[in-house]
């Protein structure tokens, strides 16, 4: 149940810079800050750009912002039916307890349904005890038999210019 001194707001442009800083906290939660390039101009330009499908909001606490929740639109050609794919959820450390990560998925979760998503989905860190206890608490299920994969870097180019563009 939504508490009294919690709000929850879609992210707008003006919020790039709380965005980032939000976002280099939560980095350096995860032991990752080495891996931001994000910059408040680029997290504007690729937020708010006119066929961005990612979007974000913020959770504020008494009018402070204290947390937020970035998602984006998946398909599953099983279901046929899109989904959302968490990609992040953070709340300050000194504001955890009190609801307000729960409240984030839940609004997420309402987006999915409202769009009737079939469904909801994210990572966790494997040495996240604390949060893979919070995920498991609001009944959702890890993924074991999937591996995550990622290709970046010279890696995503070598692989992009390994094949000719196929036309049609």
């Amino acid at each position: 149940m939504p508490t009294p001194n919690l709000h929850i707001r879609p992210g707008t442009p003006d919020d790039a810079e709380l965005l980032f800083s939000l976002i280099s906290e939560l980095a350096e939660y995860e032991k990752l800050s080495h891996e931001v390039v994000a910059t408040p101009a680029s997290l504007q330009k690729s937020l708010f750009a006119p066929d961005a499908a990612t979007k974000f909001m913020i959770a504020e606490w008494d009018d402070q912002p204290v947390g937020f929740a970035l998602y984006f639109t998946t398909y599953s050609t099983f279901l046929a039916k899109e989904g959302i794919y968490l990609e992040d959820v953070y709340v300050q450390p000194s504001y955890r307890g009190r609801g307000i990560g729960k409240q984030l998925l839940a609004e997420v979760a309402r987006i999915t349904v409202q769009r009737e998503g079939g469904r909801l989905e994210w990572s966790v860190l494997d040495w996240n005890a604390p949060a893979i206890e919070f995920y498991d608490s609001l009944g959702a299920k890890p993924q074991g038999e999937w591996i995550r994969y990622r290709i970046v870097d010279e890696e995503l180019a070598a692989l992009a210019a390994s094949h000719e563009h196929a036309d049609g």
